[in-house]
């Protein structure tokens, strides 16, 4: 799942348009034809550079990719007082749901966008840190947008089906894929989409302005289960079945 999205802000009205950039580079090389070896001499083994890489720097430079000491200390920023009083993350405990962060390569300076959500009121939160200054440069919120889902959402999402009675939909299809019975989440590896409702949905139309997810859920050794039917709303904490 492509985790790499920029969010656009604008007179108080919050638009969004996802942007992914996929890179090709391409090389040849020609070389003329080297004289043949002698012989009983054996041929010169290529050699290979020493592939390991060097240490993260502590800060990049431009439009680099922020480094994890970067993102740390804008995390630490970028949550205020304020936020981390009023905010709930996907638990309920207080907090806003960390879901993302990069940088922003158009802001003339070293930036940094960091993503929330706000489970308490169902808001995107936006909090846009200056690494150069140490200062919280801006603040937005909007609603009913929904970016990828972080890995605490997922796990979140998974426990709650496993409470559920719809459960017994994954603990099936597990089953059938192992031919062994499930014994808790060990045995699975989950990821998942954001689900906004249809407009024909009967099972989970609050999703859009409520933060809904849609298992993709495989065991240990690569067997799919087909959970798609099954829509899990973290906002509401509950678990409906498609219709």
């Amino acid at each position: 799942m492509d985790r790499y999205r920029k969010w656009a802000w604008g007179l108080g009205i919050a638009a969004v348009t996802a942007v992914t950039a996929f890179g090709a580079a391409s090389w040849q090389a020609n070389a003329a034809p080297s004289p043949s070896t002698p012989p009983g001499v054996a041929a010169e083994q290529p050699r290979v550079s020493d592939p390991q890489v060097g240490p993260e720097p502590a800060a990049g430079t431009g439009s680099d990719p922020l480094t994890g000491t970067e993102v740390a200390n804008a995390r630490k920023l970028a949550v205020t007082p304020q936020l981390a009083a009023t905010a709930r993350n996907v638990t309920g405990a207080a907090g806003p749901e960390y879901l993302s962060a990069e940088v922003d390569a158009e802001s003339g300076g070293r930036h940094a966008e960091l993503y929330y959500y706000d489970y308490g009121t169902d808001k995107l939160i936006k909090q846009v840190v200056d690494l150069a200054t140490g200062k919280l440069a801006g603040s937005y919120s909007a609603t009913r947008m929904q970016p990828p889902a972080s890995p605490g959402e997922v796990t979140a999402a998974l426990d709650l089906l496993l409470a559920d009675p719809l459960a017994a939909d994954l603990k099936d299809g597990y089953r059938k894929a192992t031919g062994r019975e499930l014994a808790g989440k060990d045995g699975l590896i989950a990821d998942a989409h954001v689900y906004t409702a249809d407009p024909a949905d009967t099972g989970a139309g609050q999703c859009g302005a409520h933060r809904c997810l849609q298992l993709v859920v495989q065991t240990g050794d690569g067997h799919f289960i087909d959970v798609n039917h099954i829509i899990i709303d973290l906002s509401g904490r509950t678990v409906a079945r498609l219709k």
